[in-house]
């Protein structure tokens, strides 16, 4: 089952050109960002740095969103996967850079991602939408991510939309509330989001 760990400050927290040649403008610009943003801090040690502002890259990456970057290896098995529901910088180039990092290197499921395993990765990111108080019945784990809280609020659960094997409201809302430490028969609030998905293909 594949999880998204979430950044402590949202909720608690090798080439990439012959995959941009086959992608949309902007799904080519965003994976290829997250790709660059982990082969240069794990070969070299860098934070790469934001590309230009438009019209030399998409729109998209100079607004602020909060996403999340998951690591998978070529088998489509999870290395990493970590984000920010609310954006934390300026730009969603700069969340894409710092969440891709953060997925290589500081998901506490796994160990940080090294050199030799860089060419055998894929990245996806997902860029989300504003979170939405919503009922069971208006949840549908295909098209919404859902963050499940507590009565206070203080403990919360997210899961990513189009999970495999999460096909109904029932197991997304259990396995987002296990990850947030709420019992079964607590009260709960939920909330849904959309995100945009843009992903590599091997």
């Amino acid at each position: 089952m594949n999880l998204e760990h979430i950044a402590p400050a949202a909720l608690k927290e090798c080439s990439a050109g012959a995959h941009e040649s086959r992608l949309p403008r902007d799904e080519g610009q965003i994976t290829e960002l997250a790709r660059n943003a982990v082969e240069a801090y794990v070969l070299r040690g860098q934070i790469v740095e934001p590309p230009p502002p438009f019209p030399e890259t998409s729109p998209l990456l100079a607004k602020p969103a909060g996403c999340f970057v998951c690591i998978k290896t070529l088998r489509r098995e999870l290395r990493g996967c970590i984000g920010t529901v609310e954006p934390e910088h300026a730009s969603l180039a700069e969340e894409v850079i710092a969440n891709a990092v953060k997925a290589a290197t500081r998901d506490p499921r796994f160990q940080p991602v090294s050199g030799d395993e860089l060419p055998s990765l894929l990245y996806s990111v997902d860029v989300l939408g504003s979170l939405e108080p919503a009922r069971f019945e208006d949840l549908n784990p295909a098209a919404f991510g859902v963050v499940v809280t507590d009565r206070s609020g203080l403990r919360r659960g997210l899961l990513l939309p189009d999970i495999e094997s999460i096909e109904t409201a029932d197991q997304q809302v259990g396995v987002a509330a296990r990850k947030a430490g709420i019992k079964p028969g607590e009260p709960l609030r939920l909330y849904r989001f959309r995100t945009r998905r843009f992903s590599e293909s091997a």
